[in-house]
């Protein structure tokens, strides 16, 4: 077994999740579409809804979002790229979230098509107290989605290279560097990502195993953020993505960058669809 697999598998699983992409043929009927029963099955699972998020984070969660546009990656993933739709199902225990997708596959097959990005949160690999201070104490909630509408979603993959290192050397990457004269070279990830902080909430699922299978992503990375707040949310990415700054960077692989907004229901997604034309291709 190798260094990698030991580090994946002493860290405890804390929650499932999975993002259902919805992809609707020129064919779809719409008002089909929006009787389709998928408030009633969260409904039956003990799922809230996340758009009015109340108190302490739900142990099961929904939330229904509705596309804005798409951007290439660089890995090839039509399904996403052309989601007009994702439906988002959490829970700590896996069952729930598994039953939740394979119903709404078996549900929405006759009018959608679909795909499952799946992932689980885990332990924090890379943190300990003043890290926790610096990035996760000050960390935004989850808001209504009136006060935070706006949704995006971001799969990407390490590098071969990336897992071949131990997990000591990839903690390095996550931290400003500096040369012999004290002056810093580069930000790292943390400080790279510090903007956003106050203002961009975050949720990451990490693929069950690392590096992911084929076809899989290592990390599914969620954010939601008010409107004043998007150009933010794209600062912050510009600034992780340059590998000057944030040398860990050229280990990634992307996949596209969704955007959506949240919406009430399920019923919101498709509220319009018999002024539209065919979905996104």
């Amino acid at each position: 077994m190798s260094t990698t697999e030991i580090d994946e598998r002493r860290r405890q699983i804390l929650g499932h999740g999975a993002y259902l992409l919805l992809s609707r043929p020129a064919a779809a009927d719409p008002a089909a579409l929006r009787a389709a029963p998928i408030r009633a099955l969260s409904e039956r699972l003990g799922f809230r809804n996340e758009f009015a998020p109340a108190g302490e984070p739900p142990r099961e969660s929904v939330a229904f979002l509705r596309r804005r546009g798409a951007i290439r990656g660089t890995i090839d993933d039509p399904a996403l790229l052309g989601a007009e739709a994702i439906v988002h199902a959490a829970s700590p225990a896996p069952g729930p979230v598994d039953e939740f997708c394979a119903e709404a596959v078996r549900l929405l097959a006759p009018h959608l098509s679909t795909r499952v990005l799946r992932g689980v949160i885990r332990e924090k690999s890379y943190t300990g107290a003043a890290m926790h201070d610096f990035a996760y104490a000050r960390a935004v909630v989850q808001r209504p989605g009136a006060a935070m509408p706006n949704a995006f979603l971001l799969p990407l993959s390490k590098s071969r290279e990336w897992w071949s290192r131990s997990w000591m050397e990839r903690s390095t990457y996550f931290l400003p560097r500096f040369g012999d004269d004290g002056r810093m070279t580069s930000l790292g990830h943390a400080l790279a990502a510090e903007p956003g902080i106050p203002s961009l909430l975050r949720r990451t699922y990490a693929g069950a195993a690392h590096p992911a299978p084929p076809g899989e992503y290592d990390f599914v990375n969620y954010f939601e953020c008010a409107d004043d707040d998007v150009a933010t949310f794209h600062a912050v990415c510009a600034r992780l993505r340059d590998v000057r700054l944030n040398p860990e960077w050229k280990f990634v692989v992307e996949g596209p960058t969704w955007s959506g907004r949240r919406v009430a229901g399920w019923s919101d997604l498709f509220a319009d669809l018999g002024t539209l034309g065919p979905g996104p291709p």
